[in-house]
């Protein structure tokens, strides 16, 4: 059974995601909003979510069920509309193997009615790693305190 968070997210964001799920749109949570809803004591303006195929119609369809919009022609693709600005679409993630290798190892967190897959902590601290940009490596000490925390 999936863990229950609160986390900080629009109704917007939560229909979309929702309606990604019930259009078997496979998708990951990942970097730091993944993170912060596993404990991480850090902040982060974007929800980046990782999406396994990028020409799947139910993107466009969850995305005006929650009111927005899924733009095709830019680069990456993005979401769009009141209440999911935040939402970013992540089209690699370094560091990490292929999205049915990473998607294995997510976890499944619950947000209400909605079960969400989010990149564990252990991966989000891998790909911080290889990216090596210095706001990656700036943050590494509280998501590993956020891992450490959470083995116990």
């Amino acid at each position: 059974m999936p863990d229950s968070i609160d986390g900080p997210f629009t109704d917007e964001e939560l229909t979309f995601f929702q309606g990604l799920t019930e259009r078997g749109v496979r998708f990951v949570l990942v970097g730091l909003s993944a993170a912060v809803v596993q404990g991480a004591d850090t902040t982060t303006q974007a929800l980046d979510v990782w999406i396994e195929s990028l020409g799947d119609s139910g993107i466009g369809e969850a995305a005006h069920d929650a009111g927005g919009f899924f733009a095709t022609r830019t680069h990456p693709p993005m979401i769009g509309g009141r209440g999911l600005e935040r939402i970013d679409v992540v089209t690699h993630c370094d560091g990490l193997e292929g999205f049915d290798a990473e998607y294995a190892r997510t976890k499944t967190l619950k947000l209400g009615e909605v079960e969400l897959r989010v990149l564990d902590l252990e991966r989000i601290i891998a790909s911080k790693e290889a990216a090596g940009r210095p706001k990656d490596l700036a943050v590494l000490p509280a998501l590993r305190a956020a891992l450490a925390a959470a083995r116990g």
